[in-house]
């Protein structure tokens, strides 16, 4: 199993409009074959020290194996979304992680 979870800070966090925006970009993606699961998500209320929750969206998917995500990465419909979205973020940062 490959997980790609990825981080978006928006410009304007505060704008609706935008984060409506970038949610329905993701939701464009979740029709790539190679991905086997997905979650966009939002900060959740919970309060910690470790928790960050200064971030405005989560992508979280789920792939087979590393050459599935590799194939999402270059799927045409990826590079649309990052070409039509990526004036809405000021930040991503990317977790991969697979199972041992």
């Amino acid at each position: 199993m490959f997980i790609h979870h990825v981080y978006f800070w928006l410009k304007n966090p505060g704008n609706d409009a935008d984060l409506q925006a970038l949610k329905k970009g993701l939701e464009s993606l979740t029709r790539i074959e190679t991905i086997g699961m997905y979650q966009i998500g939002t900060p959740a209320s919970t309060n910690r020290d470790v928790i960050d929750r200064s971030y405005s969206v989560s992508w979280m998917l789920v792939f087979d194996n590393l050459e599935d995500e590799e194939i999402y990465q270059e799927h045409p419909d990826h590079k649309k979304f990052v070409a039509d979205c990526s004036h809405l973020w000021e930040k991503v940062v990317v977790y991969d992680s697979i199972d041992e």
